[in-house]
């Protein structure tokens, strides 16, 4: 560890709160702003006027979602038309899972369905991408209890990062 990290792993943790927001580069903000509220559910709401350069913001179920309009000099991202579950992606929890699969099926979108099982627990989960590639998950994640690790239970590769904490 460098010991700008050493340093920093003495302070306290970042005084956050909750995610406030996740933003994407859009190639197209009008399609991104119809995908996430037809498809999502989510409302425009106002972004602030002194910010100088096309964008949308978004609001619903606690969470914001920031739209960037790609600008015309900047990369094209990479489209991948394979769906895979292991790639970045935001999670939505949700509790009809039949309903998500029935309207992305009525809208044409393509996605592919996962099931995380943990004893007799499964928990059902659909991954699809927004217009620009980026990926979501809509899952029932709620029934999967989050259970704190103790140093013990990491793997051992692990330990070294953690020792001292």
């Amino acid at each position: 560890m460098s010991t700008r990290g050493q340093q920093a792993s003495k302070l306290p943790p970042l005084p956050l709160g909750s995610l406030n927001h996740v933003s994407f580069l859009c190639a197209s903000i009008k399609d991104s702003v119809k995908f996430y509220q037809e498809v999502l559910g989510f409302d425009l709401v106002k972004r602030p006027a002194s910010l100088d350069f096309e964008g949308a913001w978004l609001y619903k179920y606690g969470i914001g979602i920031h739209l960037l309009q790609r600008g015309p000099n900047s990369d094209a991202l990479a489209k991948s038309s394979a769906i895979n579950p292991k790639d970045n992606h935001i999670s939505f929890q949700c509790t009809d899972m039949g309903m998500v699969r029935k309207k992305l099926e009525d809208m044409g979108i393509n996605f592919v369905n996962g099931v995380v099982k943990e004893g007799n627990l499964e928990v059902d989960q659909v991954f699809f991408h927004d217009p620009d590639d980026n990926m979501i998950e809509i899952c029932d994640c709620q029934k999967l209890p989050v259970v704190p690790l103790s140093f013990s239970c990491l793997p051992k590769q692990w330990h070294s990062s953690f020792e001292g904490k």
